[in-house]
């Protein structure tokens, strides 16, 4: 059994970042060397001197949705918050939500728009055993285009509290985000900008994109009282043939895979999960913990994690306990910038 002690760390809570740095590339960075045990202090606009000629850079193209929902009772008038998960095929929905005394199959929410008008209706259907509600909104709209009218950017709790401002709209979005239905950003990619990528591509590194849909689930602390005994929700993703194609290309050559966030990690492994690196469209729900033998990436660019969460185990297991609570250390001594919108590091 693991004790889930070790993944805690105390945070000074001026240490979490309330809002991105002012240009995405001034945000810092501490470079985890694994081979030489050791730690520099960088900024993201220096990243092109970590990567070499060869080299391929994952990024997953994943797009946020506006996927926090208020709204009000129909019946009651009392306030709602939902959050929309994933819609089917028929443009039922499934959805978190919560409100004061109990909400009953049937009932219909009145969703409330960014100007504080009333939008649409949101009929409830049943609830299900994992504690999500089945729902079918009054509205012949495509669902994303729903969303971007009337829901709010999601917004984890430590930022505002979970309140944006219209700016977040821009800023918890990465400059390559494709293809909509994440309900939690990658972080990892929000540093990057358009010219970054360029001047990187220029000194002869592949860009390869994937998709994996990040749900609520991200963020979320370990409960249970061992890792082995934790459940990671079932989030959807892709790889496709031009991907696994560059990634083998680059392996082959004796290049580096260069992962963008612990998201680019977990799909990549799944996709290797036979052994090599196969395509691969559906969902996945591996949770990365020691030991493990990683298939696919050879350096990792991620931000700081929550305590006891799977990403920080993820990144333990890649970069080592002892060195990369070292490094949490140094970061916090050095006052970086936590979470979402904090500083990052490179492992390498």
């Amino acid at each position: 059994m693991c004790e889930l002690t070790q993944y805690d760390y105390d945070l000074p809570q001026q240490l979490i970042a309330q809002s991105p740095a002012v240009s995405r590339t001034d945000a810092r960075l501490l470079v985890v060397s694994r081979s030489r045990n050791s730690l520099e202090h960088k900024h993201i606009r220096d990243l092109p001197e970590f990567f070499r000629q060869g080299d391929c850079l994952v990024l997953n193209d994943t797009r946020v949705v506006p996927a926090r929902l208020i709204g009000r009772r129909t019946r009651t008038g009392g306030r709602w918050e939902g959050l929309f998960l994933e819609a089917d095929e028929k443009g039922l929905w499934r959805l978190l939500g919560k409100t004061r005394g109990k909400l009953a199959p049937g009932e219909t929410i009145t969703l409330i728009g960014a100007c504080g008008q009333e939008e649409i209706r949101l009929y409830l259907g049943a609830r299900q055993p994992d504690g999500t509600w089945i729902g079918r909104p009054e509205s012949g709209e495509e669902t994303f285009d729903l969303l971007e009218r009337i829901g709010w950017v999601p917004l984890p709790p430590y930022i505002r509290k979970g309140r944006m401002v219209e700016a977040d709209r821009e800023s918890y979005q990465t400059v390559y985000a494709e293809r909509p239905g994440a309900v939690a950003a990658p972080t990892a990619g929000l540093h990057f900008t358009d010219s970054l990528l360029r001047l990187i591509e220029q000194q002869g590194v592949t860009l390869c994109r994937l998709t994996l849909h990040l749900g609520p689930g991200t963020f979320r602390p370990i409960t249970s009282k061992s890792l082995a005994d934790h459940k990671m929700d079932s989030e959807w993703g892709s790889v496709g043939p031009e991907c696994v194609e560059k990634i083998t290309a680059c392996r082959s050559r004796g290049s580096r895979v260069i992962a963008v966030g612990t998201s680019s990690v977990r799909l990549l492994e799944t996709a290797a999960g036979g052994g090599t690196l196969e395509p691969f469209t559906g969902r996945t729900d591996l949770f990365i913990r020691p030991p493990y033998r990683f298939r696919t990436v050879d350096a990792l660019l991620t931000n700081f994690h929550l305590p006891r969460t799977t990403l920080l185990v993820l990144v333990r297991a890649f970069g080592g306990d002892e060195l990369i609570s070292r490094a949490y250390q140094e970061a916090i001594r050095e006052e970086y910038r936590f979470y979402s919108y904090g500083d990052a590091m490179l492992i390498v």
